[in-house]
């Protein structure tokens, strides 16, 4: 087996531990270290990155769909409209996967696409000329707003997974927390209309038993999150459902509901979606 020295280390926890502004991150023992980076598959991450480094953009998700030997069952390709000038919304399932198959979709169709992502993408070099990047869990900077702004002002095709987070168990039931209102002001703003997708599928048990055990004790930190990489992994030979809906005209975003509940309007819709 290929020595992960070797590689370059696009993903390094030790060194973002080290470099953090975290104390308490900083004396976590060396072991614990080591522990993080076997839950994430620091060296598997690597490994992969490295075999598809030549790739980068909309060339890399093909490559990433093969390597894993996915096969994507895909309803209603012909909704997806001419004018590429869109939101593609979807349901937020996977984490990672989901995301490199939207892109996939949305790039295969109309060539080029931003895709808005959470700083943790901007760790996947080859993704980082897709991703308008935005901080889901804090405050996005002045330069990051005039970027977005930027990006949704051009004809250039966006994905978005307006949850804002990987979806948990809520209810009793595995979904998206309530979608964020953003989306529908820029797409009245922007005039973007809206595309719903819906992946069809879920995690491993292990990811929502660790949500619910932090949510009893009261941990804020989503620790469930260093699964993601294990849960990409998990996927491998597997068939991923998608469906896409008609395109919603931002012009019917009128003042008979508000921006919050188009959104959550929205949801259901692309949680309907594939099952009429």
């Amino acid at each position: 087996m290929e020595n992960p020295d070797s590689y370059i280390k696009y993903i390094d926890i030790a060194k973002i531990i080290k470099e953090s502004n975290s104390n308490v991150l900083k004396k976590l023992p060396l072991f614990v270290v080591q522990l993080v980076a076997k839950i994430i598959k620091q060296n598997e991450m690597n490994r992969l990155l490295n075999k598809y480094s030549k790739y980068e953009g909309v060339s890399f998700l093909p490559k990433i769909i093969e390597e894993f030997n996915l096969t994507l069952q895909i309803e209603g390709e012909e909704n997806l409209p001419e004018n590429g000038k869109c939101f593609f919304a979807a349901n937020h399932p996977f984490g990672v996967i989901d995301g490199l198959i939207i892109t996939h979709i949305v790039s295969s169709k109309y060539g080029t696409l931003k895709a808005i992502g959470n700083d943790a993408f901007m760790f996947l070099p080859q993704l980082r000329p897709l991703i308008a990047a935005v901080n889901v869990y804090g405050q996005s900077s002045k330069e990051y707003v005039k970027a977005l702004d930027t990006v949704y002002n051009s004809d250039i095709p966006i994905t978005h997974f307006p949850a804002g987070e990987v979806s948990r168990k809520y209810n009793g039931k595995i979904q998206d927390t309530k979608w964020q209102k953003s989306f529908i002001t820029k797409s009245i703003v922007s005039k973007r209309d809206i595309v719903p997708i819906h992946f069809f599928g879920r995690n491993s048990r292990l990811f929502y038993f660790i949500n619910s055990i932090r949510q009893i004790l009261g941990i804020k930190l989503n620790i469930e999150l260093m699964l993601l990489p294990r849960e990409m992994f998990r996927k491998r030979n597997k068939t991923i459902q998608v469906a896409i809906g008609k395109p919603i005209s931002y012009k019917s975003f009128n003042d008979s509901l508000t921006h919050n509940e188009w959104a959550q309007e929205i949801r259901l819709k692309a949680y309907k979606t594939g099952n009429q």
